[in-house]
């Protein structure tokens, strides 16, 4: 019986399957096991039957994975979808800015209130240079593309049975910044908790509601921020309502 058994173990021993990999690129990503921003190496592998050691017969490819560097975890390829810290952060940044903007150009920068309000939530998202000048220099340069004053309320020339119809918000401002508001939402809104995506609304709503209650376009904006992050129509209007008008 001692015997059988010796032998079994020398033939594990000489006879097995090794997976052979391939480095095929590297790179930056987050790493769940270590909690952070690591290297990477992307790597493929194909199986082989391994003989006193030495690979002899191929037994075919194996997935490709990411491995750590630091850790050497190997994660599936998708891990890569999920973006690093320091590109969650810009995109977060971004995003607020983006959002300040829109509801600027949507209900105009007269009022000092709005616009401090704007600096101080693209100032806490990471532009800690912002400055009021520097975000009506932005408004004013997409006044001047689109030939109309951000904020401003003017009706179409109506046919001869209807009646006088209000801009929409894209109309005012051009598309340009619409589509902005779209790019830089959409990538980030399934990175984000429910309360996260919602605070980016609240903070744009927050802005609108400075110098006093919504109006038509800002609510469209807003409105369009909650598509963009995935936030359902009754939610978005739920929240909006919460937001009230500082006495």
């Amino acid at each position: 019986m001692a015997h059988t058994q010796g032998r079994r173990v020398r033939d594990v021993r000489i006879v097995g399957v090794r997976t052979l990999w391939h480095t095929v690129g590297d790179g930056e990503f987050y790493c769940a096991d270590c909690g952070g921003d690591r290297n990477y190496r992307r790597r493929t592998g194909r199986r082989r039957i391994v003989v006193l050691g030495l690979p002899v017969l191929p037994r075919g490819p194996v997935a490709p994975v990411v491995e750590c560097t630091s850790c050497h975890g190997r994660f599936g390829t998708e891990v890569l979808d999920h973006p690093t810290t320091t590109r969650f952060s810009a995109m977060l940044r971004d995003a607020v800015h983006t959002v300040a903007l829109a509801v600027l150009a949507a209900g105009g920068t007269e009022a000092r209130p709005v616009r401090q309000a704007a600096v101080g939530a693209v100032r806490a998202a990471g532009y800690t240079d912002c400055s009021e000048e520097q975000l009506v220099t932005m408004i004013e340069a997409l006044a001047a593309d689109t030939g109309r004053h951000p904020g401003a309320r003017r009706d179409t020339a109506p046919g001869p049975l209807d009646p006088p119809r209000e801009i929409t918000w894209e109309e005012s401002t051009g598309t340009s910044l619409a589509i902005e508001l779209h790019e830089a939402l959409e990538p980030l809104a399934p990175h984000l908790a429910p309360a996260g995506r919602e605070n980016i609304l609240l903070q744009g709503a927050r802005i609108a509601v400075a110098d006093g209650p919504y109006r038509p376009a800002e609510r469209a904006v807003l409105e369009t921020v909650g598509r963009a992050l995935m936030i359902g129509p009754e939610d978005t209007a739920r929240l909006l309502a919460a937001i009230r008008t500082p006495s």
